[in-house]
């Protein structure tokens, strides 16, 4: 029997529709697909390996939810391209629940309370752990959380200079307990962080975890280039590193 796929939970703020919660499959399987790509209609049918009638009153029900939309096709008025017209908050997966250590009193007392960490490093930690253990998903929301955050406080660490910049960035980082910081810079400027407050004893998922770090870099990266960056974590405690490592690459704007 096959894994069940994660509920699935959108917004769309814009048409004063709320919250969409996504379970059905064939549903699940239409958004993974479109969430990285828009596609025709004969691509989606074909990738589902569903009928073309199935299809069609899927998309409608999402369509009539707000969470896609589509468009015509450019060179054929006979055909549409679909596209996700709704925010993506995260997901729940719905699997049988099991208590991971990283959420029990002694694992909290003895690496958090004893360790005299800030009181606010022992509420997000143990609400990250307690949402990995219940399987929900908010890594969008952290990341466009920590985007806003990176943007309100762009100003205060600003300086033309970026290597000044980047120090600024560190300074900041251990002032506020967050962990230490090292750059290295070249296209792509590469952050290191040790000691790191959001992941260091969360549990060994395999997969990265520090969602709120990569948007405050995002946001920060975003206005000091004036350009969208992309910030990528290559390597985290949560993936058995030693260490955190993001990526961040503008993005050149193309000319049309």
């Amino acid at each position: 029997m096959s894994e069940k796929k994660p509920i699935q939970i959108f917004s769309n703020v814009n048409e004063n529709i709320g919250v969409n919660v996504v379970k059905s499959p064939v549903k699940l399987t239409i958004l993974e697909m479109l969430r990285d790509s828009e596609m025709e209609f004969d691509e989606i049918v074909s990738n589902t390996g569903k009928s073309k009638s199935t299809v069609s009153v899927h998309l409608k029900g999402l369509r009539e939810d707000g969470i896609i939309s589509y468009r015509v096709h450019p060179k054929d008025n006979r055909k549409k391209i679909f596209y996700i017209n709704s925010k993506y908050l995260g997901s729940v997966n719905i699997s049988e629940p099991k208590e991971i250590e990283e959420t029990q009193s002694d694992y909290l007392i003895k690496n958090i309370v004893e360790e005299d960490a800030e009181f606010s490093t022992l509420l997000f930690h143990t609400l990250k752990a307690m949402l990995i253990q219940e399987g929900v998903n908010i890594d969008p929301i952290l990341q466009s959380t920590g985007n806003s955050i990176g943007r309100s406080i762009f100003d205060m660490l600003y300086d033309d200079d970026l290597d000044i910049f980047l120090d600024n960035i560190a300074d900041f980082w251990q002032r506020k307990g967050l962990g230490r910081l090292t750059f290295e810079v070249g296209q792509i400027i590469k952050i290191t962080t040790y000691d790191c407050f959001e992941c260091e004893l969360l549990p060994k998922t395999g997969k990265p975890a520090c969602f709120l770090d990569t948007g405050i870099f995002e946001g920060l990266f975003t206005e000091f280039f004036n350009l969208p960056v992309s910030v990528i974590e290559t390597q985290c405690f949560t993936m058995g590193d030693g260490k955190c490592v993001f990526e961040v690459e503008p993005q050149h704007i193309k000319a049309y």
